[in-house]
Order: structure tokens, then sequence, then C-alpha cells
């Protein structure tokens, strides 16, 4: 629940297709999988399953950390099951997928955090489905740089790692991660020249000014993000943990930072009450596509040409 009790009227949903959303329930517990859509109580969830879109959350739903924005459980997981990466494949397989998210709980336990886990995942996916595009938001995996590879090298099309919150509140939002570490991750993605997409995302609400959420967009663009995500953040629940919602902020506002955003030069930015890394994820990867085409003319005004010869 949130501090207030009544939400704006701007957090209405249409009622979703429940049939739709039975049937994908019934599809991940078959596969023993687990979805951020339900461990993270995202809003969006109705709309998403309504349209047979979910994200996938791999390596078990408990969570070394204990983020005080996030409603995933903390505690110590049980150990990673080698065939989830097969299951999933499996899933967007049978749900006809074009277009995949994984994401995952952290795994500080893990001399990789995870990450060959994720290539893996990546990597069964593709070898039974090259068409499907595959989007992966990753951990920080305590700075290793050797985890980081993995999953660069997994051919996933877009890589994500959220901010979460401005410089300033994040040793309160999130006290076991680090804003210049994290910020150091996504410029090693950039840096490593893939033709992934290199995404990121944070939430408003929390106590941030405009200043400072104008200075987090500009550490993103120059660290590297092409792909940017602005939701609301909403408390899971009222403990001792998680950190009170300051301010709905109005969907005016959020228009207002999309159109910023895009003006200082991200391919792609969502933004809105209820967005959320994975909300629309298809569009961005489609967005950053059309930008770097239209950038690769500007470098070569002849490439078109070229190839119909």
């Amino acid at each position: 629940m949130s501090d207030i009790a009544t939400l704006p009227p701007w957090f209405k949903q249409k009622f979703p297709d429940m049939q739709t959303v039975k049937k994908l329930k019934e599809s991940f517990r078959r596969g023993r999988l687990s979805t951020v859509c339900e461990g993270a109580r995202c809003p969006n969830l109705g709309e998403c399953w309504g349209k047979g879109v979910a994200t996938f959350m791999i390596m078990g739903d408990t969570c070394t950390r204990a983020c005080r924005f996030c409603a995933v459980r903390s505690g110590r997981p049980f150990e990673i099951d080698p065939d989830e990466p097969a299951s999933v494949a499996s899933t967007v397989r049978q749900m006809n997928l074009k277009y995949a998210v994984i994401t995952s709980v952290t795994r500080d336990d893990l001399p990789d955090g995870g990450a060959g886990h994720f290539a893996k995942t990546v990597k069964e996916i593709k070898a039974s489905l090259p068409q499907v595009k595959i989007e992966v938001l990753i951990p920080d995996f305590c700075g290793r740089d050797e985890a980081l590879a993995k999953v660069i090298q997994s051919g996933a099309d877009v890589i994500g790692h959220n901010m979460e919150t401005v410089e300033r509140l994040s040793p309160l939002v999130r006290p076991q991660a680090d804003y210049q570490r994290s910020l150091t991750l996504i410029k090693d993605l950039k840096r490593s020249a893939g033709r992934f997409f290199v995404k990121s995302g944070f939430m408003v609400g929390l106590g941030e000014t405009a200043g400072e959420i104008k200075e987090l967009m500009k550490d993103l663009l120059l660290a590297g993000c092409e792909i940017l995500t602005i939701g609301q953040y909403l408390r899971p629940a009222r403990t001792p943990r998680h950190v009170a919602v300051e301010r709905f902020v109005a969907p005016e506002e959020f228009e207002e930072y999309r159109i910023l955003g895009l003006e200082m030069g991200f391919n792609h930015v969502t933004s809105g009450p209820l967005v959320r890394s994975s909300y629309m994820a298809e569009q961005g990867y489609r967005d950053g596509m059309r930008i770097r085409e239209q950038k690769a003319r500007l470098l070569n005004p002849y490439q078109k040409d070229e190839q119909c010869q």
C-alpha cells in the first residue's frame, strides 16, 4: 500500500482479460518459473498479462539484498535450478513471444552474481528461437568485470541496469548498492561496443528535486544510456524497511521529463506514473533501432544505395 489512502485518478486501469492472465500464470507454474510482475507487485500486471506479455525473473524469488523500495522477498535464496534456462526458452516458445524480458533477484551469494546463468538463459532462447529479441535487466554483480563480460557476450539485444533514484537518495533507497558503481556498469556496457542497446531507469516521488532528476539524466546520458524509463515510486508495504512516498508526480510532469530526455539525446524515453523497467520494452527497442539507423545514414548517406546494388 502507498502512504496516501487514495491514489490519484491517473492510476485507474481497465480490467484485464482474466482468461489470458490465468493461462499465463498456469504456463509459468508448469515451468516452475517466477515473474517480476508478481514478485515486485507491478501495477501493470493486469495490462501486460492481458496482452500476453510478462517479464521472467530467474534465479528464484528471494533476493540477497533488502532495497527499501522493493517488494521482492529478501533472505537466503535456494540453489539455482540448472534447468531453468531451458524452461524459460520452452515457455518463450509456447507463448510465441517475439520479445522476451528477463530479470533476476540479486544473488550476491554466487561467485559471479548469477551472470553465467543470465548468459545461459539468453543463449538457450537464441539457440531455439534466433528471431526473438531479448532484453535483460541485470544487478550490479558487485562491480565484477568478469561477471559483466558474460552478459555482454551472451547475445542479448538490450542490457539494462537501473539507477533507481538520484545520487543523494541512493544510500537510503538501496543501501547495499552504490550510485557510482551502477554508473560505472553502464559506462562499461557502452564501452564494450556491443550491438545491444544500453538501458536504465529510475523512480520519482521519493523526495528528489527537479534539478536532481536532470542531473541523473545527464549522468546516464554521458555514461552511454540510450533507452530510459521513468516511473512513480509506490510503497509496496507499510514496514520500517520500505521508504515512504513523498509525492505523486502528475502525468504532465512525466511528459516534461520524456520530452527533456529526447531533447538531451536519449534514443527512447518511456515516462509515466505506471511505467516500470519492462513496460513497453519492445517499443523502446524499436525506437532505438530507428534512431541507430538514422544516425548510420547520416554518417554514410550512400549506405542504402550501396546495399541495393
